[in-house]
């Protein structure tokens, strides 16, 4: 990765280039660029760390949008910590005990340094073509000329920091300090912090508040140097520092915010780098010790730059794309920094969890599975299936220790349940594509079933409320009458259609396990979704012009007798004001509308298809969602809406609505996500999105549309055979984008989906593409698996009568927005 001022440099030589799969050479992470969604809200971690890895380190500012530490905002730096998470929203998570560096103190006097976090920030300006990143490295200059550059293993920072030398002649003696804080300022009693006066070694811990949920966790840290010789060393407090004194246990204070606190190490001269070494823990400082002697035992900056690079080379080069002439190179940075960024969260804490230690993986920073379970832990399935072999097996570890499969999960703490019970989905999608590899599949259905079956004490956080109205009456009541369990009284709208769609992945592990009676019970109430379905129900826009679309969920009292909902209510054109999130004053769908909620019933499109009154309207209605921004692309729930035009026959559609949203809303630029990464969500949405190849997660199904590329190699880790998709007529202006016809393993294929087999068994899927939309894909018997019935299609798609004057072309509607 280039700093930003070379970055153009790099697109211009690229237009000469091409990607071939034969290359052995090939280096994939010359198009990661980290720093995609450093601004805007994308609250990314672009920072050093390698996948999955624990240690995670970076510059972290000031911003209000720095849930992923570093922002390029403007806001300046106020430490350099080695926790973080991606991509999420609410409250930022860890940015424990950051480093900060000066390169001498006013006067040599070291109460005149600046220790407090509020305070230090007036020395943490910089300018963002300073900015560095790279898989495995980050770097920035300071406006006080001080570089820092910082590089990972698994659970060890190291950073390198180069002090200017004093103008006037004088010895300059650079100092570290190393505080108490987080990002979010939630350090509880009490911290603690001891350094060691020959060494310079700080250890210390103390107990914070877990993101999202009602959780608490303690870290512990473990910091050497190597360079310059110390000068001397000691603790401060508030704003006061003593090299007299080694240690110190604070108090939070009594006004809410913590009290500053920590370590400092000063060092005899400039002359030479000071290298910063930080083991990171949940166990204890030794262990945080141990592993940084064990994984950085010689300070070798380079050395472990190198490993990290390599690291992150081995899991992102099975996917190799050959561009063809022409293509913008800026969609290959934003393919593979999307790849990139499904592997930097959920974080790997295995042998780190102070809970229980069974030698089981333990995987933590789940942010949310109601937003992974869409994209990305599916892309996962495909890129690293023993990566998500452990995360199972850690969910499954986590349901014997607290009795329920994590909804969200971090710093080992239960985080607050968004919709349904969504690691069922995870399961069942990972069960179906044959993942083995030490997983219990036995206490997986035992788990999954219990989420079915058992509501908690606690719903807010595992598991599913409303059990019994869900039994009796088949849907989940607005103001339920629930007496066993607690949680948010709202969503019950989007509760009712996520608990149907998890209902039906288990009946898929059932039917795989020869369970029958279980696979019909969890069929039937997989249905449940249409006892919420008022087809009398109109939709007006504020102005108060009827959409003229007639039929959408509705919330009901537990009488049977019908609520209301405005369809429109948190949709992206809603300025009512009103809340649909864990509030108690929000409504019946989570951070969504009815509108787009109305196409959630991912396994059965064809009795949704019939109530929304056929193919054609059915993709007329689609169109309405996306041509008037009702969905917001930024959102999980938006991802699948892109492409079921396929469920009404229309494949080309899909491919078109796919090229309407990239680059338009997701582009290689800090500011080039359309909201939060969600722990890479965004990335596997881009990533699937180009690759031509779209889950219906929890089901075996991939939806087929053409590749932004010439051709695409997929080499699966599991049998080290490479699936092939490519395209003949390949146009990389995006004009030819609609297929014409297709091959399998060289023998016609007409279905507009594909199973997972594809990329175990190594096929090839060849494209023949073209300018306008043709029949290809639209046959009943080609269209993708459905519960109910597929009805209604006879003679309702003809290319020649598609849209009047046809389908419009992406570069047609650029700048006038998508019209049909």
């Amino acid at each position: 990765m280039c700093s930003l001022s070379s970055r153009l440099v790099s697109i211009v030589l690229f237009t000469a280039a091409t990607v071939f799969g034969d290359d052995a050479a090939f280096d994939p992470l010359q198009y990661v660029d980290q720093l995609i969604g450093s601004s805007n809200g994308g609250n990314v971690f672009p920072g050093a760390t390698l996948p999955y890895g624990m240690a995670k380190a970076v510059a972290d500012t000031n911003s209000s949008s720095n849930q992923g530490g570093f922002t390029l905002d403007g806001s300046p730096v106020s430490g350099f910590s080695v926790l973080h998470d991606s991509g999420t929203g609410g409250s930022p998570s860890l940015g424990n005990f950051p480093l900060f560096p000066y390169a001498s103190c006013p006067g040599d006097d070291i109460d005149r340094c600046d220790f407090p976090k509020k305070t230090r920030v007036n020395y943490g300006s910089f300018d963002n073509n300073s900015v560095t990143a790279r898989p495995g490295f980050f770097g920035i200059t300071l406006d006080s000329g001080i570089e820092a550059e910082m590089t990972a293993s698994q659970h060890t920072a190291l950073f390198r920091f180069t002090f200017p030398k004093a103008s006037d002649g004088n010895v300059s003696h650079p100092l570290l300090l190393q505080d108490l804080s987080d990002l979010s300022d939630s350090r509880q009693d009490n911290g603690t912090v001891s350094v060691d006066a020959e060494t310079g070694r700080i250890t210390g811990s103390a107990r914070f508040v877990s993101s999202f949920s009602q959780g608490q966790y303690v870290p512990y840290f473990c910091t050497d140097f190597s360079g310059p010789a110390i000068l001397d060393n000691g603790i401060f407090s508030n704003s006061r520092a003593s090299a007299d004194v080694k240690s110190l246990t604070i108090s939070r204070s009594i006004n809410g915010y913590p009290l500053p606190g920590g370590a400092f190490v000063r060092f005899e001269s400039a002359d030479t780098p000071v290298l910063a070494r930080v083991g990171i823990s949940f166990i204890s400082s030794d262990q945080a010790c141990s592993n940084a002697e064990a994984e950085i035992p010689d300070y070798n900056f380079n050395e472990v730059e190198q490993a990290a690079s390599d690291a992150w080379k081995e899991k992102i080069s099975p996917i190799v794309i050959n561009t063809g002439a022409g293509v913008d190179p800026t969609l290959v940075t934003n393919f593979y920094s999307g790849i990139y960024r499904t592997m930097v969260n959920p974080q790997n804490y295995t042998g780190e969890n102070p809970l229980w230690n069974t030698g089981e993986p333990y995987f933590d920073s789940f942010y949310c599975l109601w937003d992974s379970f869409r994209s990305q832990i599916p892309f996962l399935t495909i890129l690293d299936p023993d990566s998500v072999s452990q995360m199972i097996r850690s969910m499954i570890e986590t349901y014997r220790h607290e009795g329920w499969l994590p909804d969200c999960r971090m710093t080992f703490s239960k985080g607050y349940t968004q919709g349904g019970s969504n690691a069922d989905v995870i399961l069942s999608d990972g069960f179906q594509k044959g993942l083995v590899d030490g997983i219990d599949w036995d206490t997986g259905y035992q788990a999954v079933v219990k989420d079915a079956e058992v509501e908690p004490f606690d719903w807010s956080s595992e598991g599913r409320g409303g059990l019994d109205s869900w039994k009796a009456l088949g849907y989940i009541p607005v103001q339920d009458f629930d007496y066993k369990g607690f949680g948010t009284m709202t969503r019950s709208i989007s509760r009712t259609l996520e608990y149907s769609y998890n209902d039906f992945t288990i009946s898929q592990m059932a039917n795989q396990l020869n369970k029958t009676a279980d696979m019909e019970k969890y069929l039937e109430t997989s249905e449940n979704w249409k006892n919420l379905y008022k087809p009398d129900q109109t939709s007006s826009l504020d102005t108060g012009v009827d959409t003229g679309y007639v039929g959408f969920f509705q919330p009901r009292f537990v009488n049977q007798t019908w609520d209301f909902q405005d369809p429109l209510w948190c949709s992206n054109i809603d300025n009512s004001g009103t809340s649909c999130s864990l509030q108690n004053t929000a409504h019946e769908t989570f951070e969504s509308s009815i509108w787009e909620y109305g196409f959630f019933v991912p396994h059965n499109q064809g009795d949704l298809i019939s109530l929304y009154g056929g193919p054609a309207q059915f993709t007329r209605r689609l169109d309405y969602l996306h041509d008037t921004n009702i969905t917001y692309i930024g959102n999980e729930p938006a991802f699948l809406t892109v492409f079921q035009y396929h469920y009404a026959g229309r494949p080309a559609l899909s491919a078109l609505r796919s090229h309407f949203y990239i680059p338009r809303y997701f582009s290689p630029t800090p500011d080039g996500l359309p909201g939060n990464d969600d722990s890479g969500a965004m990335g596997s949405f881009v990533a699937f999105s180009m690759m031509g190849l779209f889950p219906n997660p929890g089901q075996d199904v991939y939806l087929i549309t053409p590749p932004y590329f010439e051709s695409v190699n997929i080499t699966s880790p599991v049998t080290g055979k490479t699936a092939t998709v490519r395209n003949v007529n390949y146009d990389p202006t995006y004009q030819a984008i609609y297929i014409q016809s297709a091959t399998l393993d060289g023998e016609p294929y007409t279905k507009n989906w594909i199973d997972h087999s594809f990329f175990t068994e190594g096929k090839e899927l060849v494209l023949t593409l073209g300018r306008n939309e043709s029949i290809w894909g639209t046959a009943v018997k080609d269209l993708p698996p459905s519960l109910g019935d597929y009805v209604g299609f006879n003679g309702t798609f003809s290319p020649k009568r598609s849209s009047g004057a046809g389908v419009r072309y992406p570069l047609e509607f650029a700048t006038a927005g998508l019209s049909l």
